[in-house]
């Protein structure tokens, strides 16, 4: 198997934040591009060289199940992550009791004082699992992982989303719903 990495990296900035780097558009409306065009895009752009059977391949061997197409394999989006306004119609959903978020701990200070904020993204992104959260907080140094009463949240009027590759979507976390979880 290719690596494709980089590939779906870049594949990640067109879908998430920068369609106009290769020249397309993203629906406001559930977040698609044209593969057709998608693909025209990468190629022209020169950085890489993509065809449907590697876009194909990106999609369905994602560990984190980022993108998705539509059912005829006409348009494709990110399932979550986006930093230009999309509305990828996700539904409200109740949420566990608990919920996770991996950080760094250079970020403690700022998250108790603030809260957990998007950060140029449409949503806090929250795990299920301390596993995942413990990956990304590893991402951005040395990890720090929250647990977030997302149980409380949601019985006050919070909103919560569970996007389609299972990563749980709020608006803002105040610190009153933190918890230390893993220094």
């Amino acid at each position: 198997m290719k690596d494709l990495t980089k590939l779906s990296k870049y594949l990640s900035l067109i879908l998430r934040h920068n369609p106009g780097i290769i020249g397309i558009k993203i629906s406001v409306q559930g977040g698609w591009a044209d593969v057709k065009q998608l693909i025209s895009g990468i190629n022209q752009a020169g950085k890489f060289k993509i065809d449907m059977e590697t876009l194909e391949e990106i999609v369905h061997t994602d560990e984190k199940q980022r993108y998705s197409f539509n059912e005829d394999k006409t348009k494709i989006r990110a399932n979550q992550g986006h930093s230009i306004q999309v509305d990828l119609g996700l539904k409200e959903k109740e949420p566990p009791e608990f919920l996770y978020h991996g950080t760094a701990e250079r970020f403690i200070a700022s998250i108790y004082e603030k809260g957990l904020l998007p950060m140029g993204r449409q949503y806090v992104h929250l795990s299920k699992e301390e596993e995942t959260a413990l990956k990304v907080g590893k991402r951005h140094g040395k990890p720090y992982i929250f647990r977030i009463k997302a149980g409380e949240m949601h019985q006050q009027g919070y909103l919560f989303y569970l996007s389609e590759n299972g990563v749980w979507l709020t608006e803002h976390v105040p610190p009153a719903f933190l918890e230390e979880f893993f220094r």
